[in-house]
């Protein structure tokens, strides 16, 4: 069995050498041009040359979480793509999650202005009743995301494709309950898989509907850039609609450095890192499902491409 790694931007060797360690019998190479043909490839942003050279694969797994920018290519039909289910990363974007959202509901934000300049001062408490949370996206992050987010004591919406039922969350599905998901919540996670569905999801009409439309929505975008209508997004928060955003991810990164989002007031930014790919974990679960392909098991996470997830 050959295995080729291609990953743009990322060194292989550390890739390598585990997979080598995890399938022994497996001969693990980085791609070059003209490399002979592998059974499986572990990628991330590999090129289409990779692809139209590497016709043969069997198995193409992903070591993040999203696929879109691999499904943008012309894949080879027999191949399985297949994504990570968790590899380390589903509690540290629940972390991330929780992070934002105490910190937007204690007003944290407030208290550090207040410390720069000296000040000694308190805010009311807010009740937790009054801050809903809405999970876009109910995958194996989102799902760890709500119940985390539950055990704050807020509450929790849900809406995905198909109806879930989640202890603590309350499920809403599907185009018909879309709008009534967004007026159910106050502060608004996005965990949704980037596909032609989804793109641009959060815009003016939509997030002024948070909160039944009353100003004091927050946004907390963890999923993909092209999710958010960044025109949209600051005349919401200098008109009051939105008390603020944090945001993880952009339609160009890095954010580049005159971009409004780095100054205004109320948006928190971070550099794409609220969940990172935790090497050791993802080596263990590709190599599992590669050997799961090999003995002609069903395996997790494989990407209906019609879907886009």
């Amino acid at each position: 069995m050959r295995i080729t790694v291609c990953l743009t931007d990322n060194r292989p060797d550390a890739w390598i050498e585990g997979l080598r360690a995890a399938l022994p019998g497996a001969e693990v190479e980085n791609w070059e041009p003209g490399a002979p043909q592998a059974d499986h490839a572990v990628v991330w942003s590999p090129p289409q040359s990779f692809i139209d050279e590497q016709s043969g694969l069997r198995g193409i797994f992903n070591i993040g979480a999203g696929v879109d920018a691999l499904l943008k290519l012309r894949l080879p039909p027999q191949a399985l793509v297949v994504r990570l289910d968790d590899a380390g990363m589903s509690v540290q974007m629940a972390e991330y999650v929780c992070h934002a959202l105490i910190r937007h509901f204690r007003e944290f934000d407030f208290y550090e202005a207040e410390a720069r300049e000296s000040r000694w001062g308190f805010r009311r408490p807010r009740e937790r009743e009054d801050f809903p949370v809405g999970v876009m996206g109910l995958g194996v992050l989102g799902e760890r995301v709500a119940k985390a987010v539950a055990q704050f004591e807020f509450p929790v919406n849900g809406w995905s494709r198909s109806p879930k039922a989640i202890e603590g969350l309350r499920s809403f599905a599907g185009e018909a309950e879309f709008d009534a998901f967004l007026g159910a919540s106050r502060v608004l996670v996005n965990l949704l898989p980037l596909t032609e569905a989804t793109r641009g999801i959060l815009n003016r009409e939509t997030l002024s509907r948070l909160n039944g439309g009353k100003p004091g929505g927050y946004l907390i975008n963890v999923a993909r850039g092209a999710h958010l209508v960044e025109a949209d997004l600051v005349p919401l928060l200098d008109g009051g609609q939105l008390a603020g955003a944090t945001l993880d991810v952009f339609e160009v990164e890095p954010l580049p450095a005159d971009h409004p989002f780095w100054r205004h007031p109320k948006i928190t930014v971070t550099p794409h890192g609220s969940a990172r790919t935790v090497r050791g974990a993802t080596i263990a679960q590709i190599a599992g499902k590669i050997l799961a392909i090999e003995r002609g098991e069903p395996v997790a996470g494989v990407v209906e491409r019609e879907r886009g997830y």
